[in-house]
């Protein structure tokens, strides 16, 4: 593994065109419980011929609108096949676009949850969105029906056109679509979806929507987003967290050529507002800033470190999964085996900065913004405003990346706040990459501590883990905590039922927390607890298989006998990966397997380790049971793009705190995972059906636990701390 350098993106930018079309009206009944509140008073303004979901173009071009956000991951493709497979529309035909969250709230939240996290972009909303496409078949086939006067039941429909085989006649969704704006919606009740098994859309790997705007140039990020009249801005927060600011001196920076403004920004940052980026960073670096960094700077890593430390063996801690008693068998066990883990804070890192351009008025605010939640980045905008969320819009725009980081939208406060104190001017706030790596939402540090306990047969009767360190809930909401505990601190490990549920069938078991909250503030990071849990239960259980003089693969079996589909995707590896069969000289191979996010998900790696330590991570196979596969192909885009992520985690990330700010500021100091370090990746995508997993999340979490155990197989080593760059795997 070796040295990455930092990269620029080309700019590019070439303007929408409006899209004018027929509308088909399907009120979606059907969600409108899930919203959770009565719809507001404006919401009567809107014509109920405006549609939810379909809008059909008089040529036949079927226009799907998704309200989850598309940020590399291919929700925006796998949602539109499942509308277009109940629409019986034709592929070819289809695209896509955001509906704005302020429409949403206007009509009653008529398109649900707008986040977009937790891989829950299709297993949230396949149902309602599944049944949008079955509303507008039904209305249209009706529309044809009534033109035709004969009974809806003969007509069949094949790629959007409608037939009626008594007398031969056709017409197109195109044709029909302004008469079946004016038809009832169907009941939710009456309305039947397709089995599965009969997809002919969704199931298949369908390219995806929005890759040819992505390789020729014309797809517009944030970043390169352009209004008239539009300024730009740059910003210093406060680089100590909790800190503010105290005064700073504008003088140098008015100096500076095209500097319109220096601007306060709220209590902890100062922004300068130019005519380009570049001459607002140049007036930020001149601007003298006087910081009240406040009684965190004084804190480094080795406090931090101490204090998660100290909660591996306090006396307090929540308990996520417990079963029989562990203290009593553990005093029984004929062996004990005990290892201590660690995780590091981790920023997101995404390629693309966080920005947002926001243009302010007395009476209006309007928004562009990559965003991970449209609801959540509006409601930011309206606190920021001190407008209604109603006077307010936010227009969504795809991610360069988003990994969790975009569902926090300081970036859009800011916006909002810097436009407000130029009202009418549209105003850009792009963060400088060290901005944006001083101040991420971190992934949570956290340690654990595991022990378990052999009977005389070698078989695990025991097992203690405590898990110490920081609670994301707790330092995001801490509202939601359940009388204190962090039920997401267990993802992996919790009890039955739970979409995180714990596999192994361990008789005694107590899994517990210490909280630890340091003054980092936490953050979704793509997989999120799920990550360092399975390295530490992956890689222990590992330890322990080796412990009793056991075969890793075999071990996991006889504790995996009652969940048979974390076993199948385990043995499908196993298989595929070739363990048990001679590996080429010098590579050696390792197991993990877990379920999260409602999927079940295992890797083999294959890796060498030269005689100097150098690792080379040859193959990973993979396997993924997500019940329903929407995209086969692009599940293993997915695995492959999760496994880059979390091997540069892996490998080289760690996030590091010194005198109260983090020390690393861009990717010389920060690296990622090189093209040419990427393994080959055999995806195994098994769907069994019967229920819905997500698919962005899970695997990434097998990747290092895979990685660590073949490496043990090749040095005798146990790599108990990462990033890995601080092992010595000399052998």
């Amino acid at each position: 593994m070796t040295h990455i350098a930092p990269s620029s993106r080309r700019g590019f930018l070439k303007a929408s065109a409006a899209l004018g079309a027929f509308t088909l009206a399907i009120q979606a009944p059907f969600i409108e419980e899930a919203a959770g509140q009565s719809a507001p008073a404006a919401a009567t303004a809107i014509p109920p011929e405006v549609n939810a979901w379909v809008v059909v173009k008089a040529d036949d071009t079927v226009v799907i609108r998704i309200a989850r956000s598309e940020m590399g991951q291919g929700t925006l493709t796998g949602l539109a096949q499942l509308v277009a497979e109940e629409l019986d529309c034709d592929w070819a035909k289809v695209t896509t676009e955001y509906p704005t969250p302020t429409q949403n709230l206007l009509r009653n939240r008529v398109w649900g949850d707008m986040s977009t996290g937790g891989s829950r972009g299709i297993r949230a909303s396949h149902d309602y969105v599944r049944k949008g496409g079955a509303a507008a078949k039904i209305m249209l086939v009706q529309a044809a029906a009534e033109s035709w006067k004969v009974p809806a039941a003969e007509l069949t429909v094949d790629k959007g056109t409608i037939i009626h085989a008594k007398t031969n006649r056709r017409t197109t969704y195109g044709k029909v679509a302004v008469a079946a704006a004016a038809i009832t919606p169907p009941a939710a009740a009456s309305i039947t979806l397709k089995d599965p098994k009969d997809w002919k859309i969704a199931g298949k790997p369908m390219a995806r929507l929005d890759t040819r705007d992505k390789v020729n140039g014309k797809q517009v990020y944030g970043a390169d987003l352009k209004l008239p009249g539009m300024l730009n801005a740059a910003i210093k927060d406060c680089p100590v967290f909790g800190g503010k600011v105290r005064s700073f001196n504008a003088a140098a920076a008015m100096a500076k050529p095209g500097v319109k403004k220096v601007v306060q920004v709220g209590e902890t940052a100062v922004a300068v507002v130019a005519e380009t980026w570049w001459q607002a960073k140049t007036g930020l670096d001149a601007v003298e800033i006087l910081w009240d960094e406040g009684p965190n700077a004084r804190i480094q890593q080795a406090d931090i470190d101490a204090m998660v430390a100290e909660g591996l063996t306090a006396t307090q801690a929540f308990i996520g999964n417990r079963a029989g008693n562990m203290a009593e068998a553990m005093g029984k066990a004929v062996l004990k085996i005990e290892a201590t883990y660690s995780f590091p804070f981790q920023n997101h890192a995404t390629m693309e900065p966080m920005n947002a351009t926001a243009v302010w008025t007395a009476d209006k605010c309007e928004v562009w913004c990559p965003t991970q939640n449209g609801d959540a980045a509006l409601a930011a905008a309206a606190a920021a405003s001190g407008h209604r969320a109603q006077q307010c819009e936010v227009h969504k725009i795809h991610l360069g990346g988003g990994f969790g980081r975009r569902g926090w939208h300081d970036y859009v406060t800011q916006a909002v706040q810097i436009a407000k104190q130029m009202p009418g001017v549209p105003v850009k706030l792009l963060w400088s990459r060290e901005e944006d790596m001083l101040h991420g939402r971190f992934h949570p540090i956290t340690q654990c501590r595991l022990t378990a306990g052999l009977d005389a047969d070698g078989k695990v009767d025991a097992m203690h883990v405590r898990i110490s360190g920081q609670s994301i809930v707790a330092g995001i909401a801490p509202n939601l905590l359940e009388n204190g505990l962090d039920s997401r601190v267990f993802q992996g490990m919790a009890q039955g039922g739970n979409e995180f549920t714990f596999g192994y069938g361990v008789p005694n078991l107590l899994i517990d927390h210490a909280m630890r909250n340091p003054h980092v503030p936490p953050g979704f990071w793509r997989g999120v607890n799920l990550n360092q849990n399975a390295v530490y239960m992956e890689c222990f259980i590992d330890e322990v298989a080796h412990a009793a003089g056991k075969d890793p693969l075999e071990f996991r079996r006889a504790l995996l006998r009652g969940a048979p589909k974390q076993l199948a995707v385990l043995n499908a590896v196993a298989d595929k990966g070739g363990w048990g069969k001679p590996a080429p000289a010098g590579h050696h191979r390792g197991l993990a397997a877990i379920m999260g996010y409602g999927s079940y998900v295992a890797a083999c790696a294959e890796v060498s380790v030269s005689r100097g330590g150098e690792v080379k991570v040859h193959k990973i196979t993979a396997a993924t049971d997500p019940g329903h596969a929407v995209n086969p192909q692009q599940i293993a885009a997915q695995v492959e793009g999760s496994f880059v992520y979390g091997l540069g985690a892996a490998f080289y990330q760690e996030c590091t705190v010194k005198d109260g700010r983090m020390e690393q500021e861009n990717f010389d100091t920060y690296q990622a995972l090189r093209m040419d370090e990427m393994p080959a990746v055999e995806s195994i995508v098994m769907p069994s059906g019967g229920f819905w997993g997500g698919v962005g999340e899970p695997t990434i979490a097998v990747a290092a636990p895979a990685v660590l155990n073949a490496i043990f197989a090749a040095t005798g080593k146990r790599v108990r701390r990462l990033p890995l760059r601080h092992a010595d795997l000399k052998h």
